[in-house]
């Protein structure tokens, strides 16, 4: 499947058979590189607020925003399966709102599919954009767009009751019409029943080897977000040293005349420029 554009069946048929991979992506180079990387899933995340906006939390990022983000990230991507995250406020309030972002993700961004955070109280909206033709991937445990109401960015799921909220929350998100569902910061035993109760895929992200994907933010993986590095990030390089070394270089080089060079300038012809003289 190297080659071939992913789809919803796709990802929902992978698993038991293969594990997923997502990551975030918020332009054209980063989707470009994903892609090529062959990453299945690419995800426009509400994260774009803190690691490219530069914002507090995820809670102030808006639909026009999202969906500018989302064209550029299709437009570098040709394989992998591009996902719109839904903003705090944009599903909420009602149905019909709910009905609508997600189609303008779809319609606008070109995005492929849809994800919104939270379980039995998002069941009706999920259902009705699956009836309206909207892919949609769930999301429970840490749903950051919520972290207020858990007292900060906590793991989640740490007691029987809270367990058993959550094993019943995915069950729901699947009968409601969810092709796959992000599990986060969930201890891993919780994550295993969750993943073995539910016959779509799960995609972790703090929530141990035993889901059937996994997912990050792209500048975390790469060292690009300088603010904090949550528990359960790999970083595969630190990109953010590189730059600045690049960046203190270039500055050095103009300050000493050593940028640019007769390589890096343009020339005239001697008889033209001696007729300007």
């Amino acid at each position: 499947m190297s080659g071939e554009k992913i789809t919803v069946p796709d990802i929902m048929a992978a698993k038991g058979k293969r594990k997923l991979t997502m990551l975030t992506a918020y332009d054209y180079p980063t989707a470009l590189l994903a892609d090529k990387g062959g990453i299945d899933m690419l995800l426009v995340g509400d994260s774009l607020a803190m690691v490219v906006l530069g914002m507090e939390d995820t809670l102030s990022v808006g639909m026009d925003e999202m969906i500018h983000h989302t064209r550029a990230v299709k437009r570098g991507t040709s394989r992998g399966l591009v996902i719109g995250d839904m903003p705090f406020m944009s599903y909420q309030a009602s149905i019909e709102q709910a009905v609508i972002n997600a189609g303008r993700f779809l319609k606008e961004g070109r995005a492929q599919a849809v994800k919104l955070e939270g379980g039995a109280r998002v069941c009706p909206q999920i259902k009705a954009m699956v009836e309206s033709g909207i892919p949609v991937q769930g999301h429970i445990g840490l749903t950051p767009q919520s972290a207020a109401q858990f007292g900060g960015f906590k793991v989640q799921g740490k007691n029987a009751g809270a367990a058993k909220t959550l094993i019943e929350d995915a069950k729901l998100l699947e009968q409601a019409g969810c092709f796959s569902i992000v599990l986060e910061a969930i201890p891993a035993p919780i994550a295993t029943m969750i993943t073995e109760a539910v016959l779509i895929p799960t995609i972790g992200i703090g929530a141990g080897s035993a889901c059937d994907g996994q997912v990050l933010v792209m500048h975390d993986l790469i060292g690009l977000f300088d603010r904090f590095v949550p528990k359960f990030v790999k970083q595969y390089a630190k990109v953010s040293d590189i730059i600045l070394q690049a960046v203190k270089a270039y500055k050095n080089d103009v300050e000493t005349g050593r940028f640019p060079t007769m390589e890096q300038s343009f020339t005239i012809d001697t008889k033209e420029l001696e007729k300007i003289k």
